[in-house]
């Protein structure tokens, strides 16, 4: 099993930056593949970025592109998601999920079982 601790989540005006947090647990974290993802109300939820522990790959939503950044930390077996230039249209619950094995990693994989519990973002104009 994964374990996942989210938190970095807040409220910030249009154009700051925020830094969220996903520690992991219970699983070897190289072989992960972990995923940021969004649902704001009413809305489908949003594959936002991934990261292939092992592989050192990324993917990233188009309209985060650029904008965001998603790394890790092997000594303290945590992604980061860097959001800069935020947008109102950025507001959501933000969560971040864990599939097992880092191979062909991105959000659109069917098999991201592990969620952390979710930090709201929410971005005023």
């Amino acid at each position: 099993q994964v374990q996942l601790v989210e938190s970095g989540g807040g409220s910030v005006q249009a154009g700051g930056s925020l830094i969220l947090s996903c520690e992991a647990s219970g699983y070897a974290y190289s072989k992960l593949c972990v995923g940021w993802f969004r649902q704001a109300p009413g809305k489908e939820r949003e594959g936002v970025a991934a990261i292939a522990i092992g592989y050192i790959s990324t993917d990233y939503a188009d309209s985060v592109k650029g904008r965001f950044t998603i790394s890790q930390d092997n000594a303290k077996n945590t992604v980061y998601l860097q959001m800069n230039s935020l947008k109102p249209e950025d507001t959501a619950m933000y969560y971040c999920a864990a599939a097992l094995g880092g191979n062909f990693c991105y959000t659109g994989r069917l098999d991201f079982n592990y969620w952390g519990q979710g930090t709201q973002v929410t971005v005023s104009s």
